[in-house]
């Protein structure tokens, strides 16, 4: 090869590795995808379970209910449990209040295919004390709910928290793991940072003892989508390639109220409300 040409090929190559290809990429022909939503404990004996399924990227609704779904949950002992449509893709069966140390499984077919999963009902660890605090972050003042509890050696324990203020709808908060913890004496602290509270407001939080593989669909949850407008999905534990969660928990509710000073643990009575 003459040095003419070898100075050609070599300026050519430089000159497309400098070009960006510009890729087309048509949000809209994405396949939808089976949404099951499945959140079930022993705070009630009616549970719900939500079947949808993905949009186009520009629609104005995030998801389309599914009504045509057969939805059932198995326990280990034979327990049978068929949830019926009731509206807008939500699934209900009633007089069925899951037992802790329990392996449920959830079958669903729905859009032409068949989704499954199975999930470990842990027992429930309960707390000792609950209260409110008050802690500054970067200058600005917030409440958390904290509860303290020992902390169950020799077992891994997780746990998943949701909350509510002034009675609105219950959100997701966080999560936690005793990986580090295990068996110690254990503070969570809990709270809505995205929430204005004052003295007087009302913090509602239920407390899930969950399996694995629902922290890790939270925990993935919580790393990936702090504030986001437009949350990634995290790992689920439903096969197929289903979006969502199977999740069958132990559970208690507590009601506490932001008072106007700091709680002294000492004298703290608990304010918690166990909803049955």
């Amino acid at each position: 090869m003459n040095i003419q040409r070898y100075i050609y090929i070599l300026c050519t190559l430089l000159f497309f590795s400098g070009c960006e290809e510009i890729i087309d990429v048509n949000l809209n022909d994405a396949d939808p995808r089976v949404v099951i939503e499945a959140n079930l404990s022993n705070l009630q004996s009616t549970q719900r379970i939500r079947v949808s399924k993905t949009v186009a990227f520009n629609e104005p609704v995030n998801s389309v209910a599914v009504t045509d779904a057969v939805v059932l949950v198995l326990d280990s002992r034979g327990g049978y449990h068929n949830f019926q449509h009731e509206r807008d893709g939500n699934y209900v069966a009633r007089d069925f209040t899951p037992v802790p140390e329990q392996i449920y499984s959830l079958y669903v077919e729905a859009e032409g295919g068949s989704f499954h999963s199975s999930c470990y009902m842990p027992t429930y660890v309960d707390v000792d004390s609950t209260g409110i605090v008050r802690e500054n972050i970067l200058g600005d003042s917030y409440y958390f709910a904290t509860f303290k509890f020992n902390d169950p050696s020799d077992i891994a324990n997780y746990y998943k928290y949701d909350i509510s203020i002034n009675d609105a709808n219950y959100r997701f908060s966080t999560v936690f793991q005793d990986k580090f913890n295990d068996g110690l004496y254990v503070t969570h602290q809990v709270s809505d940072l995205d929430a204005e509270l004052n003295p007087g407001d009302y913090i509602s939080v239920r407390r899930y003892c969950i399996d694995e593989k629902v922290f890790d669909y939270w925990n993935e949850y919580q790393s990936t989508n702090p504030g986001s407008a437009a949350p990634a999905n995290p790992t689920s534990n439903i096969s197929n390639n289903a979006l969502g969660y199977f999740s069958v928990a132990s559970a208690q509710e507590f009601r506490l109220q932001i008072m106007d000073m700091d709680f002294d643990w000492d004298s703290l009575e608990d304010s918690s409300i166990s909803m049955p």
